[in-house]
């Protein structure tokens, strides 16, 4: 691949006349805030719950929804109603924590301490519900508001009594590997939910099963199996079950049950995502109106979002609303959701009124003020590949000139790698724009969000295809005047940290400096030490062992790091369960060895990404010094 360098001018470089300009978000200001999730309206509507997490606590909150005459919504004051133990922390588009109990005077939570608790909605204490032999997730409270369902350390599926003295909890699955999202046929007779077995992961294939919920009688298969993911099983008020499945191509919502006779059909079909890959307990990204009549979904258009509803008899699709939404719930009048976008800070939000069409943000996540920034949006953008494969992208410009024209360009590579950025508001994308560079978002083989045969076009190639895919983009970044050649930066954390790493070794000239954030070095040790969910992952994305270990071997940034002679900045948190931090040392010692010039920073107490506000705060300002002295020193007209 030719060198990047190379490509401007014919080798001549033209000087680079900074324009000073105070940046408009702090670090403190990024960092700060809360993170929000898992939006619930209490049957029949009236309130709404959420979880609400800042500085590594969560709290459940419920708002009170008041009406006018028109409908429009009067929200009260938010109440925060759970002290200890606390819940477990949500995030802004996954959920498994809670549950209504049927007639919306408490809430049933999952708590740190592993057990779950039923809380009042208006407050006071809680009540424990069951203590558990492993940490329960995932509640589903059954229709008539007796029991609960809820999973197991994502391994069993458990029915328990939420009455006192109700006996013993009953297991309802059976042999599956790994168990997610319990949910109740609406007579409250029988459990379904979403298992698979490794060495897949859930979006290569999976099932939706069922059970009667006394644990009695066989399971039942209702949809998935090899070469096809399912998810997100959900019963309409008929007994249509509706859950997300890839087996046209593309993740959309389809419904098996009453009503189809010829089995399990898509109720949307196109040729968009419904919803990405399952990484943990409680999304939600399509709701049943409450008479089973409509259905709420959201769309996934390269990487944008929308709020759609579907006239299920009809077929006719309705947008009520722009922007990246999860969490979707639906009762009563009010449909809430989770809202973000590239300049809308997160917030949970309710449609109401006539046609649902009046929107009001019932809670806000980041601190006030990150919206007074004046963020863009970014451009779709796509570039082709070695082999010819095209890449999509998104590309985030700074305000013109800020720090020279072309700018200084961040490569952002996302983890997963089985995963998407989609366009949320994301502070710290938001910093470095804001500071004059220009970010490039690439969608590289693997990612979600364009289709089944997108995302398994990284089977057996991670290492390999990731990182030529985002060399691929640089190159076209160069070409098409998005950056400065001088100053091209690959940064990603955990699977993005791996592909930087990759990318660096096997491009030494492409980039000026790399960042690496708690990446995968080893992919042997990796596959020995990581945690139980992707202990089997690395089966699908390299090979199987041990006929695969050469391979292994060969793609692992750690062999190749002596190759590395960009400016290398490696951040990794010392209680890292996912990536150990031996990892990153053994990279720094490596590169170190070879002559290259390599900072690694420990954060003491820190786990597999960054749990404290002052890491986050830290972090930003550590990468703008490092960018500083080994990227920008090209300022100088």
């Amino acid at each position: 691949m030719t060198n990047a360098l190379a490509g401007a001018q014919g080798g001549k470089i033209p000087p680079v006349a900074p324009i000073s300009a105070s940046p408009r978000l702090s670090a403190a200001l990024c960092a700060r805030g809360r993170t929000l999730g898992e939006p619930r309206v209490a049957p029949g509507g009236g309130r709404v719950a959420f979880v609400a997490t800042a500085g590594g606590r969560a709290q459940l909150v419920v708002v009170t929804l008041g009406s006018a005459p028109d409908g429009s919504l009067h929200p009260g004051p938010e109440l925060v109603v759970t002290s200890d133990p606390p819940p477990c922390s949500a995030r802004a588009y996954g959920g498994g924590v809670f549950d209504w109990l049927p007639d919306g005077s408490s809430l049933v939570y999952a708590a740190t301490d592993g057990g779950l608790w039923c809380q009042p909605a208006t407050g006071a204490p809680p009540r424990p519900v069951l203590a558990g032999s492993g940490p329960a997730g995932a509640p589903a409270v059954a229709p008539d508001g007796t029991r609960v369902a809820y999973v197991v350390d994502t391994h069993h599926v458990a029915v328990a009594s939420l009455e006192a003295d109700g006996g013993w909890p009953v297991l309802v699955s059976a042999g599956a590997d790994f168990c997610l999202d319990p949910t109740w046929s609406p007579d409250g007779r029988r459990v379904v939910w979403h298992e698979w077995d490794a060495p897949a992961m859930p979006w290569d294939a999976s099932r939706i099963v069922g059970r009667a919920a006394d644990g009695s009688g066989a399971l039942t298969t209702v949809a998935g199996g090899d070469g096809v993911a399912v998810g997100q099983p959900r019963f309409a008020v008929d007994g249509t079950l509706g859950f997300l499945s890839d087996a046209t191509g593309w993740t959309n919502v389809w419904a098996a049950g009453p009503g189809n006779a010829d089995g399990p059909q898509p109720l949307c079909r196109e040729a968009h995502e419904h919803g990405g890959p399952s990484w943990g307990a409680g999304a939600r990204t399509f709701a049943w109106s409450p008479d089973g009549t409509r259905l709420a979904f959201c769309r996934n258009e390269g990487g944008f979002g929308s709020l759609q509803v579907l006239d299920v008899a009809s077929g006719q699709v309705e947008q009520w609303g722009r922007g990246v939404h999860g969490g979707l719930s639906w009762a009563g009048a009010t449909v809430v959701a989770v809202r973000s976008g590239a300049r809308t800070p997160t917030e949970v939000v309710a449609y109401s009124g006539p046609g649902h069409r009046s929107r009001r943000t019932l809670a806000q996540g980041p601190l006030a003020g990150v919206a007074a920034a004046g963020l863009g949006e970014p451009e779709l953008v796509t570039w082709t590949a070695e082999d010819g494969a095209v890449i999509p992208g998104r590309l985030y410009r700074p305000a013109p000139a800020v720090l020279g024209d072309p700018p200084p360009l961040l490569a952002w590579v996302h983890g997963g790698p089985t995963s998407q950025m989609e366009v949320v508001f994301n502070p710290r994308v938001a910093y470095w724009v804001d500071r004059g560079w220009a970010v490039l978002v690439p969608d590289h083989r693997g990612t979600t969000g364009h289709g089944r045969a997108f995302t398994q076009a990284m089977a057996g190639r991670w290492g390999d295809v990731d990182t030529a895919d985002v060399a691929a983009g640089l190159h076209a970044a160069v070409a098409s005047g998005w950056g400065d050649p001088r100053r091209l930066v690959a940064m990603g954390g955990s699977a993005g940290g791996f592909t930087v790493l990759n990318l660096l070794a096997t491009s030494p000239d492409l980039c000026a400096a790399g960042v690496d954030l708690y990446g995968v070095a080893d992919l042997l040790e990796f596959d020995q030490t990581t945690h139980r969910f992707e202990a089997h992952y690395l089966h699908s994305l390299v090979g199987s062992l041990p006929a695969a270990a050469d391979v292994y071997r060969q793609r692992s940034p750690l062999r190749r790091a002596g190759a590395i002679t960009a400016p290398l900045l490696m951040l990794h948190g010392s209680d890292d369960k996912v990536v150990p931090l031996s990892q990153s040392q053994a990279v720094a010692e490596r590169v170190r060895a070879a002559g290259g010039e390599v900072e690694l920073h420990v954060y003491e107490g820190e786990g597999h990404g960054w749990g404290r506000p002052e890491t986050v705060i830290d972090e930003l300002g550590r990468i703008e010094s490092f960018l500083d002295r080994h990227v920008l020193r090209w300022r100088t007209p």
